[in-house]
């Protein structure tokens, strides 16, 4: 049997749309893996550059094209899957990409248990040219349960996910009306962003399936500038819109845990509000979140005190901010 007809272990999940600067890297960090019983899907989400023929220049038999008209993110991964003929399917941004390793790490980790739908790992962040940022997402590895999920988002980036296809048909089964006769809805496609988030937090209400995350840092996640400075308040509201589509899955749930949530992720936008030098915003987000729920600083003391000291000291030169900065999210060890 032919290398693309055999069934992979892996089907490795890339959207694709204006990615033409980074989709070779993407695809070859795949390629490199040490763990070569996979196939890449690429789904050209009608991307207008020139990415998909970025993609045609190599010569894999492990990789297939996917085309659908534009419509959006969740979308493509929906497509990806539905395409998919892998035990596990890995999610792959195409800005993005991974350490060799990643798949052989990941296989050993769902390999040996079964109960385990959702297995991630630590990221770095690099830049628009794939160098280090001194920054990264070392997120909560394990004893991960629904609040975890809420609060903190331990799975952190898109890349950095490898899912149990098993565990993926079971949380579609349960979401009626998200899908088809013709088609199976995982990701929400009605949203634009934040779509992984509602996507883990269904999967924790719904399933017994675990989350569980590696130490090392396996994926390489892209932050480019205008990530960074993008508009704070939609990033909140497209956050916001995510975790209420689940609200009446679980409302006592909700009530207990709700208004924390909305803490952590306010902090969590005042640390991109810093590195981007909005001081005032990064300011008014920290006094937000301490207002809304003061548990934050019981379950955060470390990260909610430095946040709130950064805030003031980005009102100190560049140089001199951006090296306290950098030594606080370092010795933090945690999601920047």
């Amino acid at each position: 049997m032919s290398i693309a007809r055999a069934k992979p272990v892996f089907s490795v999940v890339v959207p694709i749309y204006n990615v033409e600067k980074y989709i070779e890297e993407c695809i070859q960090s795949v390629l490199d893996q040490t763990y070569s019983n996979f196939e890449i899907i690429c789904v050209d989400d009608g991307s207008p550059d020139h990415s998909l023929e970025r993609v045609q220049q190599f010569n894999d038999p492990r990789i297939r094209i996917v085309r659908q008209k534009n419509r959006g993110l969740a979308a493509a991964r929906n497509t990806g899957i539905n395409a998919s003929r892998g035990l596990y399917i890995a999610l792959l941004d195409s800005d993005d990409f991974w350490h060799p390793t990643k798949l052989a790490q990941h296989f050993k980790h769902l390999n040996s248990n079964p109960r385990l739908g959702v297995s991630y790992s630590a990221s770095l962040f690099v830049d628009d040219n794939s160098q280090p940022m001194g920054l990264g997402q070392f997120p909560k590895l394990t004893n991960i349960d629904a609040a975890d999920i809420f609060c903190r988002n331990p799975v952190g980036n898109g890349s950095a996910a490898v899912l149990r296809k098993s565990m993926l048909l079971n949380v579609a089964r349960q979401a009626q009306g998200r899908g088809s006769q013709h088609r199976i809805e995982y990701f929400d496609e009605s949203m634009r962003q934040s779509e992984d988030v509602e996507f883990w937090l269904r999967v924790a209400l719904t399933t017994n399936y675990r989350f569980e995350g590696i130490g090392q840092a396996l994926t390489y996640y892209r932050v480019n500038a205008s990530g960074l400075s993008a508009n704070l308040d939609k990033q909140y509201q497209a956050w916001l819109y995510s975790v209420n589509r689940n609200r009446s899955l679980n409302p006592e749930f909700y009530a207990q845990w709700f208004s924390l949530a909305c803490a952590f992720q306010k902090l969590y936008l005042a640390r991109r509000a810093i590195k981007s030098g909005q001081g005032t915003t990064a300011l008014k987000l920290v006094h937000e979140a301490l207002l809304g729920d003061p548990r934050i600083l019981l379950r955060e003391p470390a990260k909610t005190t430095i946040t709130y000291g950064a805030a003031y000291l980005s009102l100190l030169p560049k140089n001199w901010f951006e090296r306290i900065f950098q030594l606080g999210t370092q010795l933090l060890g945690q999601r920047a």
